[in-house]
């Protein structure tokens, strides 16, 4: 039996490599306190910024030394000095952009938001077309990169539950709903699930079948379908998963007491995993375990310092990074993200026909 103190773990990647120049798009909450700060944090260069007010990239500019301001975000696209695009821009509005990029010589890679696409068939397109142009293409699947999650990761990887039987994500927080949200025709699922699906997928690989069941929340004040979601999947492996997500979390007035949370539940034959994702309450996100063949049937609380924000957002751009400077694939291919959208699409499938929905009879 392993001992507790031979145990080690990574919550944090190593950045390998920050010689590649980052050109930023957007000067919303997600790139002006997430990005450019895991950036500046990780030491990586931004050469420039655009966004759709050029007086907003310029304060942001200002903040982080960002050395150039361009007046529009194909403007930066052009600029010779920008080796890899960084998008944090509408899904509606992202694919022109990604394209733009695409038809650069300079541009080397692209970071592309979640969701990539609206839709499955323009999230093919892109992943086609980013090959016939030789780029590289990545999603910013940043929950893979939490160190709860990580740390998760490496807990399965050495068997250490034994044979996992079930897991579970469960969101009863409020997000900040971004105001173009409000003109599209899907909501949660495409804009929330999407993280805790794709983890899902990152932990157990694809699964076979999803079934998802909605209902429209009171407490959101803009017409929608898709308000509260609950989606369950069965995975090749036997793995029985479910995807919570309640993005209310309870009355929001003043002086209400919330206790918004992202919590997670893993459960194995010789072992059980759960945590919390720190983003809700501005905490570390956290993990204990007990396993029958590593910690003496013991709980573990492996502990770090770092967050999810913005602290698993240097993994993102650096796994990138890494990729471009050494010529092989990114961890977050846009191959493997079609499959996350394609999932999705599932989900809205088995939400339209009331049923569990295989994910082969989603071609992507």
């Amino acid at each position: 039996m392993a001992s507790l103190e031979a145990q080690t773990f990574a919550p944090d990647v190593e950045v390998r490599e920050t010689g590649l120049r980052i050109g930023a798009i957007g000067a919303g909450m997600i790139m002006a306190d997430v990005h450019l700060e895991a950036y500046r944090q990780a030491g990586f260069e931004v050469v420039a910024i655009a966004s759709r007010t050029e007086s907003k990239a310029g304060a942001l500019a200002e903040r982080y030394g960002i050395p150039t301001v361009h007046s529009t975000p194909l403007g930066l696209i052009a600029d010779p000095n920008v080796d890899i695009v960084d998008i944090a821009f509408p899904p509606d509005q992202q694919p022109a952009l990604i394209r733009a990029a695409l038809a650069q010589k300079h541009v080397k890679g692209i970071l592309a938001q979640k969701p990539l696409a609206l839709t499955l068939d323009e999230a093919v397109a892109l992943r086609d077309e980013a090959a016939a142009a030789g780029k590289v293409l990545s999603v910013n699947q940043n929950m893979r990169f939490d160190q709860s999650i990580r740390v998760l990761k490496q807990i399965l990887d050495g068997g250490e539950l034994g044979e996992v039987v079930f897991a579970s994500i469960t969101m009863h927080a409020i997000p900040h709903w971004q105001g173009f949200l409000e003109e599209y025709d899907r909501l949660t699922l495409a804009n929330m699930s999407v993280h805790h699906l794709d983890v899902l997928r990152f932990l157990f690989g694809d699964p076979e079948e999803i079934f998802t069941a909605t209902r429209t929340d009171p407490r959101t004040q803009f017409e929608h379908e898709d308000g509260i979601v609950v989606s369950t999947l069965r995975f090749p492996s036997g793995v029985l998963a479910v995807s919570i997500e309640d993005v209310w979390s309870g009355p929001r007035e003043e002086g209400y007491d919330s206790d918004a949370s992202i919590t997670w539940r893993v459960e194995g034959t010789k072992g059980v995993a759960k945590g919390t994702i720190g983003w809700p309450t501005g905490e570390p996100s956290t993990l204990t375990y007990s396993s029958t063949l590593t910690t003496g049937g013991r709980w573990v609380s492996p502990e770090w310092d770092t967050h999810w924000f913005p602290h698993a957002f240097i993994g993102v751009m650096e796994q990138l990074q890494y990729a471009l400077a050494t010529g092989t694939e990114p961890k977050l291919t846009v191959a493997d993200n079609v499959r996350t959208i394609a999932l999705i699409e599932a989900g809205y499938r088995s939400i339209l026909e009331n049923r569990p929905v295989r994910i082969d009879e989603i071609p992507a």
